[in-house]
């Protein structure tokens, strides 16, 4: 999809007028970070995140529940920004356009119609006293010179598109009317009211059962294929992920730890992370009954994170350096498949600091290494 010409962003300008982006890439993120200041200390939500989505594809960000990737996709939306007791830095460049430098007017004009959120929950996305037409026609009449007339058949019209019956009432229903699955769909049509490039969809199933979650997921992968938008999926569960996106980010302790294209991501992987969530995905086929794999331990405190990878307390391969010196992401020979890990998987340090680690004591099955063995 090419870029409007007649988008404005915030400072007057139209958003093509402004520094181009590099070839194919919508949204830049460089060295965000995070923090939220608390009585207890500083939380470091997000530190020092650098990604990019580019026109047309979907980026996947994965990673276990309090790893960042919402306070991320937040960050990136510009719906958390510096003050009462929050830090944030680093740069969100979309289609040219920082981000980063526009201020609430500014990036109004850019929320719905050129970037579209998908929250968590949809038993609380919806405002409960409002009509679900009133919720769609509203960002279609900020963004559009249309009628209320032309607004509603437009409602109409995106709630038959992402499958809802009936489209013709459930516009003139209330949210409490509507079930969890059908109220998900309510907030895509919303998302998709002005034909968004950008969309961010954290977590969209989270509170929805097993087999709508499978629904929404491919609506969403069927709209974004057929729309041609680009599109951030969140999410903790590989699976969902597989199948749906391009390329993979894997995220732990509000780090990017791992990013490749999806298929050389479950190919090869390098961060021993991303190979623990893997292990953990219980399989399709094969005996049932079987003990399914674990991560051991906790994930760091976000408020005193360790000196070096913290990933290392509950790694099969921490060495000593891993407990003192964080490693860099760093890219494979390829250039597309980056890591951050000073014995990856598949490399002959790797495999050998795993083999003194089980001789150590450690187990095959991924048990944490004894801190007092790593540093003897």
């Amino acid at each position: 999809m090419q870029p409007s010409t007649q988008t404005t962003s915030t400072a007057g300008r139209r958003v093509d007028d402004a520094e181009p982006a590099a070839a194919q890439d919508l949204l830049t993120a460089e060295d965000v970070r995070v923090r939220f200041h608390t009585k207890a200390g500083a939380v470091h939500a997000v530190d020092g995140v650098s990604l990019t989505v580019r026109v047309g594809e979907v980026l996947a960000v994965v990673g276990e529940s309090g790893s960042g990737k919402t306070v991320l996709t937040r960050r990136l939306m510009g719906l958390i920004s510096g003050g009462r007791g929050t830090e944030v830095s680093g740069t969100v460049t979309y289609d040219g356009t920082r981000l980063t430098d526009l201020d609430g007017p500014g990036l109004s004009r850019i929320w719905g119609a050129e970037i579209a959120l998908i929250l968590q929950d949809p038993m609380t996305s919806l405002n409960p006293v409002k009509r679900i037409g009133a919720q769609i026609t509203e960002s279609i009449l900020l963004h559009q010179s249309v009628t209320k007339r032309a607004a509603m058949a437009r409602a109409v019209e995106l709630l038959r598109s992402v499958g809802l019956s009936e489209p013709e009432r459930r516009v003139r229903q209330y949210p409490h009317e509507l079930s969890g699955g059908m109220r998900q769909r309510v907030t895509i049509a919303i998302a998709l009211a002005n034909s968004p490039r950008l969309l961010l969809a954290d977590e969209p199933t989270t509170a929805l059962d097993v087999t709508v979650q499978a629904q929404i997921l491919d609506l969403l992968a069927d709209l974004q294929s057929r729309l041609g938008m680009a599109m951030l999926l969140v999410t903790h569960d590989l699976r969902v992920v597989r199948s749906r996106s391009d390329r993979i980010a894997v995220m732990y302790a509000g780090k990017i730890v791992e990013t490749a294209p999806t298929a050389d991501l479950f190919a090869a992987p390098r961060m021993p992370y991303t190979e623990a969530l893997m292990n953990a995905v219980p399989p399709i086929t094969g005996p049932n009954h079987v003990r399914l794999h674990v991560i051991p331990g906790q994930p760091p405190d976000l408020l005193e994170p360790p000196p070096g990878c913290k990933f290392s307390t509950r790694c099969p391969y921490a060495q000593q350096r891993c407990l003192t010196e964080d490693p860099p992401l760093r890219a494979v020979e390829s250039g597309d498949h980056a890591f951050r890990c000073w014995y990856p998987l598949g490399s002959a340090e790797g495999e050998d600091a795993r083999r003194r680690n089980i001789e150590r004591g450690a187990t095959a099955a991924g048990m944490p290494v004894d801190e007092k063995a790593v540093l003897s």
